[in-house]
């Protein structure tokens, strides 16, 4: 398991019987040259204690949410910044159940409300506990949210009842974290650049033109991206969204500036142009702030066409790219115009005359319309712009590979 050398695993232990299993997963952790840091829940430390755990690990373990001896370091973000992988084992119904509401109530929950990193669940419960409808619906949220599960296997439990639920044998979880990290080793050749947000053109030092976009949604596949291990640029008009820090941010302001900032930015293997580029720009600005008066009187010119410069580019062309079509009629139609006019990959359609979804909104309802006749569109029903972005990003790795 040479994928291991020298990884950083931050691991969360929590209370449950399967616990036990969590000392061998450390023992063959190490013994694959991986480093250690542990969180034990409170609850963990019914099952086994911390000096087990850090003569494993050769590593810190880390507990109480406010240590005065620890907070100093702001370990709830530290911790989180240090790992290449969170793994939390076992994954009891408990903790999960907090994860997918966003609970923070202790060090662990903490720590990974406020992580950039790749999340591993490997679950260990009652059978009757894993079949329960808010299991399945708590682990449906946790996936979409990019969470990735081990197991758990079917077998013989400690309460004496036979089923689902079991957490997965050690060698099978490293097993798993060491593909992983092959996984991303393949991955991480490929390189992302994502435009978002508006652009303002500017008619003087005061006025500019720009549209309602709020740049959540591609802010939100630049996130689903990096995690999924893509070397990813943003390029954002103006917003007041926030980004990790793994990903490379380019902040301009006009459809020229963002025309620049994709050339610099260029070759990648994806480009997704989710940015609302105003379409006209000022014949030219005016130097002095305009005095009121009844009328005024301004020259429009088109704006460049990014989108369209990058499909047509024969030496730079992504492997795939990807533009987005706000509509408020004639959905399909326009999507289709659009996607072989501008010689893409993909379009990627949404009805922004609903106010539930699209601009400013935290969800989306999307059609992605593909130039693969086979194919041809796809619809990603109402759901949250996260959850609509990883989606989109699992059928890009689906593409590329």
């Amino acid at each position: 398991m040479k994928n291991l050398l020298n990884k950083k695993i931050l691991f969360i232990i929590c209370g449950g019987i399967s616990a036990y299993k969590s000392l061998e997963t450390i023992r063959l952790f190490k013994k694959n040259g991986a480093e250690i840091k542990t969180i034990l829940t409170a609850n963990a430390k019914e099952f086994v204690t911390p000096l087990s755990v850090t003569s494993l690990s050769k590593g810190k373990v880390y507990s109480d949410l406010f240590s005065i001896e620890n907070e100093a370091e702001m370990d709830h973000i530290s911790l989180s910044r240090w790992a290449d992988i969170i793994l939390i084992a076992p994954a009891t119904a408990n903790t999960i159940s907090k994860l997918a509401q966003g609970t923070t109530d202790d060090l662990a929950s903490t720590v990974v409300l406020a992580s950039n990193k790749k999340i591993i669940l490997a679950p260990a419960m009652n059978v009757r506990m894993w079949e329960h409808p808010s299991t399945k619906a708590n682990l449906k949220k946790l996936k979409n949210f990019g969470y990735k599960l081990i197991g758990p296997e079917i077998g013989n439990m400690a309460c004496g009842e036979y089923g689902e639920g079991k957490m997965s044998d050690p060698l099978i979880i490293t097993h798993e974290i060491d593909q992983y990290f092959l996984d991303q080793k393949s991955i991480k050749k490929f390189k992302a650049l994502v435009t978002a947000g508006p652009t303002n053109e500017y008619i003087d030092p005061v006025r500019f033109i720009t549209n309602k976009s709020s740049g959540k949604q591609g802010y939100e596949l630049a996130k689903s991206l990096s995690i999924k291990g893509f070397d990813t640029t943003l390029i954002s008009g103006p917003t007041n969204l926030e980004i990790t820090e793994d990903i490379n941010l380019i902040k301009v302001e006009t459809a020229d500036e963002m025309l620049v900032a994709t050339q610099e930015n260029l070759p990648v293997d994806v480009a997704i142009f989710s940015a609302a580029v105003a379409d006209f720009k000022i014949n030219k600005k005016f130097k002095n702030k305009i005095k009121k008066q009844e009328n005024l009187n301004l020259n429009l010119e088109k704006n460049v066409d990014i989108l369209y410069y990058v499909s047509n580019h024969n030496s730079m062309r992504p492997e795939v790219v990807i533009g987005f079509a706000a509509e408020t009629s004639d959905i399909d139609k326009n999507a289709k115009e659009k996607l072989n006019k501008k010689n893409c990959d993909w379009i990627i359609s949404n009805d922004v005359s609903n106010e539930h979804i699209g601009f400013n909104s935290d969800y989306n309802e999307v059609t992605i319309h593909y130039k693969n006749e086979d194919i041809k569109k796809e619809k990603l029903s109402y759901k949250k712009k996260s959850e609509i972005s990883n989606e989109i990003v699992d059928r890009i790795l689906d593409q590329l590979n």
